[in-house]
Order: C-alpha cells, then sequence, then structure tokens
C-alpha cells in the first residue's frame, strides 16, 4: 500500500510541472489572443478587451472566437465544450476515469480562443480540464487500475488550479469536494503532493503576491459578523438561481432546430452585443475582482458586473462554448456583495460594514452556494487575498449561501448537468462499511460439520438429514482445524469414490476473524465457491463459521438499517424504514 502511495505521488509531483507549464501556455495564449482579436497586434503581454477601440465591430469578435470552437468541438472532441468539473466528475464516475488525450491539446486551446476573444470566462476551468486530461493519461499509459487513475485525475486538476491561483491548500480541498468522493492517504497524499508542486509552478512561473492581493480588511465587529452572514442567506438565494438559470439556457439551446455546433456563435453575439455597451465584462476579469476588492468601484461598475456580466456569462455558457465558472461567479458575487454592502451602509449609516469585506464574503459565498463546495470557497478566499480578518465573515456567509442553496437546488452548477444525464454523485463522503466490519459480523456457525475421516455415503445420509443449500462445505479434521472444502458435485457422481472428494485447503482461500467484510466480498467474488470458512488468527487453523454472500448481504443491511434510523430520527424521512419493514413482512408471511 505505501509502495504504490509512492509511485502515485511521484508520477503526480511529475504530472504537476508539467501542468504548471501548460498553466502558463494557456495564460500566455489567451493574451495573445486577445491583444490580437481586439488590438491588432502579435503580443504576449497581459491585457483585457475593455481597452478596445472597435465600436460595433467589437460584436463580430466574440462571433467568430465562436463559431472556431463550435467547429474544434464538431470536429475535433465534443468533450471540450463546458466548464470542465462536471466533465471530469462524469469521467470518474462513468468511464474508470478515462479522458481521451486529444482533450489536453483541444481544451485549452478552445479555451484560450473563446476567453481571448472576448467570453466572460475563467482559465481555472480549462486548465483544471487539461489538468485532468494529463493525469488520465498517464495514468493510461503505465497502467494502473481505476482507483488509482482518479487520483492521478483529480491531482491534475488541481495541480491545474493551484498553478494558475497560487492556492494550493483550496486546490486540495477542491479535490476532496468535487472530484474524489473519498478521503483516505491514498487519495489525499498524492493529490495534496501534486497541488503543492502546482503551487511551486505559480510562483516560478507568475507571481508570488496574492492573486487577489486587496487592502487590508479590519477586525470584524458582531453586528456587522451578523449582518454579513445575512448577506450570505441572500447570495445562497441567489446562487441556487445562477445555477438554476445555466441548464435553463442550456435547455433553451437545446431546442434550436439547427446543429449544436452553431450555438457557441449565438451566444458570441450576446458576449459582444453585452461588451459594446459594458466592454469590462468581455474576457477573464481578474482585474474586476482586484477593483471590487478595493471597495471603491462605482455603483455603475458593480451593477454592470452584477447584472450584465452574468447574463453574458449565462448565456454564453448555456451556448455550449469553452471555459470556466469561477472566476465569472466570484466577479458577479463580488459585485453583489458590494451592492448588499452598500446598501446596507445607505440604510444604516453607522453600520460597521465594509465594502471591500462585502465584496470578498460574495464572491466566496456565490460560489460556495453554487458549487456547494464549502471548504475550498473559503480557503480560496483567504489564500488569494491574504486576509486573515475576513475568515469569520467568510465562514458564517458561506455557510449560510450553502445552506440556503440546498434546501433550494437539488444539485449544484457542478453536478446538474450529469445529474441530468442519470449520473449520481455522492452526496456524502462515509467511510466503506463493509470495511468497518469484521468478518465475524457476517459470520454464522457450518450448517453441517464435516470431518476429513467421513466417507461419501456418510456425508450423503448427514445431507440428507440436514440440508443445506451450499455447493461447496468446509471440511475439518477431528480437531475442528480447517482441512478444505468439498463440493456437493462430487458427491452426486454415479461413480463417486468411498473417500471424501476432498479440495485441498491450499487450492482455496479463506478468511480471518479479523478480516474486515471488504476482504470477504472480493474473496467471493473472485472464486467460484459460494461459502467462505472463517478461521481463527492462530496458527491452528480453527474453523470458527461460514459466510455466504446472503450473510453479507443480511450483516450489510442490519447496518445500513440501524444508519437509516438515525438519519430518519433526524431528518424526519421514515420512507426507506418503511419499505424496509415492508420487505420483512412480506418474507415473514412467506
Amino acid at each position: 500500500m505505501s509502495g504504490r502511495v509512492f509511485y502515485l505521488s511521484l508520477q503526480a509531483c511529475l504530472n504537476a510541472l508539467a501542468i504548471g507549464v501548460v498553466a502558463k501556455g494557456l495564460v500566455l495564449l489567451i493574451s495573445l489572443f486577445t491583444n490580437l482579436a481586439f488590438y491588432g497586434r502579435f503580443s504576449f503581454a497581459e491585457n483585457g478587451p475593455a481597452g478596445n477601440q472597435l465600436g460595433l465591430f467589437v460584436i463580430a469578435v466574440p462571433v467568430l472566437g465562436s463559431l472556431i470552437v463550435g467547429v474544434m468541438a464538431r470536429f475535433g472532441s465534443k468533450a471540450i465544450r463546458g466548464h470542465g468539473i462536471p466533465e471530469a466528475m462524469e469521467n470518474i464516475i462513468l468511464h474508470q476515469s478515462r479522458i481521451p488525450p486529444i482533450i489536453t491539446l483541444l481544451k485549452p486551446l478552445s479555451a484560450a480562443i473563446s476567453i481571448g476573444t472576448g467570453g466572460p470566462f475563467g482559465a481555472e476551468g480549462p486548465i483544471i480540464a487539461t489538468g485532468g486530461a494529463i493525469g488520465s493519461f498517464t495514468g493510461q499509459v503505465i497502467h494502473i487500475s481505476a482507483a488509482e487513475r482518479k487520483v492521478l485525475l483529480a491531482a491534475g486538476a488541481c495541480a491545474g488550479m493551484s498553478a494558475i491561483f497560487g492556492s494550493p491548500l483550496a486546490a486540495i480541498l477542491l479535490a476532496i469536494e468535487l472530484l474524489l468522493f473519498e478521503f483516505s492517504p491514498r487519495a489525499v497524499i498524492p493529490v495534496a503532493i501534486a497541488c503543492i508542486t502546482g503551487g511551486g509552478m505559480h510562483l516560478l512561473l507568475f507571481d508570488n503576491q496574492p492573486v487577489f492581493a486587496m487592502p487590508d480588511i479590519p477586525a470584524v465587529s458582531d453586528k456587522a459578523l451578523l449582518t454579513y452572514v445575512l448577506m450570505g442567506a441572500v447570495i445562497g438565494v441567489v446562487a441556487a438561481g445562477v445555477s438554476r438559470s445555466v441548464y435553463w439556457v442550456e435547455d433553451l439551446f437545446e431546442k434550436l432546430p439547427i446543429h449544436w455546433m452553431w450555438w457557441p456563435a449565438i451566444g458570441g453575439l450576446a458576449v459582444g452585443g453585452i461588451g459594446y455597451f459594458a466592454p469590462h465584462t468581455m474576457g477573464v476579469g481578474y482585474d474586476n475582482i482586484k477593483s471590487l476588492l478595493t471597495g471603491q468601484v462605482p455603483l455603475l461598475l458593480i451593477l454592470s458586473l452584477c447584472i450584465l456580466k452574468y447574463l453574458s456569462w449565462v448565456i454564453s455558457l448555456g451556448s455550449g462554448t469553452s471555459g470556466g465558472t469561477l472566476a465569472p461567479l466570484f466577479t458577479i458575487g463580488g459585485a453583489l456583495g458590494a451592492l448588499l454592502g452598500a446598501g446596507v451602509l445607505h440604510l444604516l449609516p453607522g453600520s460597521d460594514i465594509n465594502i471591500a469585506t462585502a465584496a470578498l464574503i460574495g464572491m466566496a459565498a456565490m460560489f460556495a452556494g453554487s458549487s456547494r463546495a464549502l471548504l475550498t470557497a473559503i480557503v480560496f478566499a483567504l489564500e488569494t487575498t491574504g486576509q486573515t480578518h475576513g475568515l469569520l465573515p467568510l465562514i458564517g456567509a458561506c455557510t449560510t449561501a450553502y445552506f440556503v442553496s440546498f434546501f433550494l437546488m437539488k444539485g449544484s452548477i457542478m453536478t446538474e448537468k450529469i445529474r441530468r444525464r442519470g449520473v449520481a454523485t455522492p452526496e456524502e463522503y462515509t467511510p466503506d462499511l463493509l470495511q468497518q466490519l469484521s468478518a465475524t459480523a457476517a459470520m454464522q456457525p457450518s450448517l453441517v460439520s464435516i470431518q476429513e475421516q467421513m466417507t461419501s455415503a456418510t456425508v450423503s445420509r448427514l445431507l440428507e438429514q440436514q440440508p443445506c443449500y451450499q455447493a461447496y462445505l468446509p471440511v475439518t479434521d477431528a480437531g475442528g482445524r480447517f482441512k478444505g472444502y468439498l463440493h456437493r458435485a462430487g458427491l452426486a457422481a454415479d461413480n463417486a469414490p468411498a473417500a471424501l472428494p476432498l479440495i485441498p485447503e491450499k487450492n482455496l482461500p479463506y478468511v480471518l476473524a479479523t478480516d474486515n467484510m471488504q476482504t470477504v466480498t472480493t474473496i467471493l467474488g473472485s472464486y467460484p465457491i459460494d461459502v467462505l470458512a472463517v478461521l481463527d488468527n492462530s496458527d491452528h487453523k480453527q474453523l470458527l463459521g461460514v459466510i455466504t454472500a446472503a450473510d453479507v448481504l443480511a450483516a450489510y443491511t442490519r447496518h445500513r438499517i440501524k444508519d437509516a434510523k438515525y438519519h430518519s430520527a433526524f431528518y424526519g424521512n421514515i420512507r426507506l424504514l418503511r419499505v424496509m419493514a415492508r420487505g420483512k413482512t412480506i418474507l415473514a408471511r412467506s
């Protein structure tokens, strides 16, 4: 086990080094396409579309870029559409973490074209998808298990996020909350090493300052904290609406009587039209987030980023183009938070509300409510701003946003797409129950006691007196020590020998009393036997009992019923218990 973890960690680290370079390349490509499309110059200098002088021609730029992305999706790979994380989740759940290698090329290129021509997206979604594709590809090349490939996929995806934003801890939490569906050393250690490596690549290739550096915010008072918590509840309502609207727009595009290849161009038309009146809504918009966090943004710009940025983003994303959701959600949430903060100050001039703090908790609460990645949102806001005084209001606002969104929407912006396709994602991360139960929890005494000195005739008479359905029966010596299995088919043969047709113990498996049920199920599923001998832990191999597949299911169900009773008492959901009780009644009558 430890050797495999070391091997995966080494591979994850090597992948992260490559992903860091890819992340830098993606940012440079976005800058190049932005300069070419809006300023007509070949330059990798960081620049946004807001300063363009194209006039009405600016409407055509996003349309052209979206047309190119549509063609790439049609003739390259349809998987480049969307914002990356749902697609990664679907590959983990349905396709054994296998992502086509072509995604490693097409996803960053299509995203760079989309964002560089004005698409209102962030670079994080595409690099997460690309990093995941690199992790999956290396996992396919080195021929590891699907579970280990999942770890490399998650490690690659989150290393990309860490490389872009310099937020390794938030990236680790993102993997746990949205991709891994587990918390174990086997999974977390390689992911953590990859994210740390990605963070190191950020320092090497980007900067050592927080990505969204902002002026120091004051310590929060008790009244201000309560206000921020209530603001989080409002943002949670908006977050649920934002998540629903993305898929509502997608449904509208599904009804169009034209091929989906042309949909991004329609989304690009909306981006260009809105961008003509509000240029700041186009492009990545990290500078918009930085401006909001100063607390000194004019009200008109705040309204523009809150409403027009949302419209541009939701239409473009719903059209199926390529781009990320994190930066737009942060922009929209930050603008909404600043707007709410300004409203509170207007109504209560003497309150302790700080506009910059309101913008900070707004952007994090919007992400927490939309994605249901609570811890990721809190830590990401802290890592990318370096504002420790923001911890309390962030926890309060993000938690209430998560709470409200949870009751208003079944899925999230990350899971709704695949949920509609019938793919269920885990809603809670609990330890595997089979790992918690020992073999003795399902063990029962052997129904028939067969000893190796018995003859076939004796055993046949014994089975007539004590009927049992198992095809394989454990055999012991006179002292009760396990000697092997008797296959009943050998007794029924016309030329059955007088001595027992014993299958030696060395040829078939057994389990020890201290083994867990996961070991039991693995063995039962791997060998052509319907009963498994349970031995004590000494060298004497004393037979303690047997386990069948039915015993495993019964033990599992007993413990699940205990959990169901607890959860039903807590949540008031007794439907599961009624179903189980009805099943028991039917079995009892039969």
